[in-house]
Parts: structure tokens; C-alpha cells; sequence
């Protein structure tokens, strides 16, 4: 599998796409652009985000913002806040356990369903 070709089908951002699963984990793609993302956390499960291409603003509480660069990765701790926004569309892969919900207990109007980011 190649995951830029999988990214061709993701049309619109803040939507991951579950390309495949590896035991209890899903591994998804999407598409960032704009801030749209709330704080929010998964209060027991981890979050592994890896940047395809693009740049990323990763935001964690209590730590310094940082931009994520194209080959940067980095896990988000269950239960610890934090949001990403990027200014130019950037594409990342998320490595998510099956039961972690994509903006944890936070609703806004970009959270999607297991069932929406199934393709």
C-alpha cells in the first residue's frame, strides 16, 4: 500500500481514512488544513501521528508548541490535552486503538464517526 496514493481519496480535511488495522489499532490517513481541530484528549488510549508531508502544529498542554515536519512522529499520552492546525494542507497517518474517538469526548463539526471514516 502506498499512502500517498491512499491520500487521493481524501477529499476533505479533518477526515481520517481507515486504510488498514494491525491487531487492536487502526491506522488511518487525513488531511489537515485550517484550526478546526478542538482541544480535546482520549482519556485511554495513546495517539501516534505521523506527518506524510506538510508541516503540523501539534499543541500539548503544558508543553511548548511545536511544528512537525514531513518524517516527524509523535505520541500523545492517553488523557493529556492537545489540537493540531496546520496553515498549508499537510497529510498524516494516525496509529489509534479501534475504541479511541476521533475528538475523544469533545462534539464539534469536524468529529466523525468509526462509521465516517470508514471508506
Amino acid at each position: 500500500m502506498n499512502l500517498k496514493e491512499q491520500l487521493k481519496d481524501v477529499k476533505d480535511y479533518f477526515t481520517p481514512k481507515i486504510v488498514t488495522e494491525v491487531n487492536n489499532q487502526y491506522v488511518k490517513i487525513a488531511k489537515i488544513k485550517g484550526q478546526e481541530v478542538p482541544w480535546h484528549n482520549h482519556e485511554n488510549e495513546d495517539e501516534l501521528f505521523y506527518i506524510i508531508e506538510g508541516e503540523l502544529l501539534m499543541e500539548v498542554e503544558n508543553e511548548t508548541n511545536r511544528t512537525m515536519k514531513t518524517g516527524d512522529m509523535l505520541v500523545v499520552p492517553k488523557g493529556i490535552n492537545h489540537r493540531v492546525s496546520s496553515i498549508d494542507e499537510c497529510s498524516i497517518m494516525l496509529i489509534e486503538t479501534k475504541t479511541t474517538k476521533h475528538t475523544g469526548e469533545v462534539k464539534s463539526s469536524i468529529t466523525k464517526s468509526i462509521q465516517e471514516q470508514s471508506y
